[in-house]
């Protein structure tokens, strides 16, 4: 089994958080694979970047994920993948998804909104514990 690394970031600004919609319809957090001299935090930071446009500052590591899947291949592969979540404040709501990466577009949505779009169970799980984390500490998001 592989293991791969990724970190990304529930992104928010003011009482929405950054969805990305995929060519398939499902909306899912920005993130991506740790490179090799890279820390977590610089990669989450780059990989929201990468992905959405949007520029972000860390606000608190909300913890890691991890599954498993098949790699789309011959030789059935088999992955396991950490996500390594932080909670990040938007500068703006400005963000442009890159089609690159397989994004057809960016949006800032209400929290209980974003509960209900994400795709997978973990995001909407990471998605939680950011808006428990907000209304606790009652950080300034804007």
């Amino acid at each position: 089994m592989i293991e791969e690394v990724s970190a990304g970031g529930i992104v928010v600004f003011g009482n929405t958080i950054l969805l990305l919609r995929k060519f398939n319809g499902d909306y899912v957090l920005p993130k991506g694979r740790v490179e090799a001299f890279e820390s977590l935090n610089q990669a989450a930071i780059r990989e929201v970047f990468e992905e959405s446009g949007a520029r972000v500052t860390i606000i608190k590591y909300l913890g890691k994920i991890s599954y498993e899947f098949m790699r789309n291949s011959n030789d059935g592969q088999k992955i396991r993948k950490i996500v390594h979540w932080y909670l990040m404040k938007s500068r703006d709501m400005n963000c442009k998804p890159q089609k690159n990466e397989g994004f057809i577009a960016a949006h800032f949505v209400p929290f209980e909104r974003a509960l209900s779009m994400a795709r997978y169970d973990d995001e909407r799980r990471v998605i939680k514990k950011a808006i428990e984390e907000i209304s606790y500490h009652g950080y300034h998001l804007t």
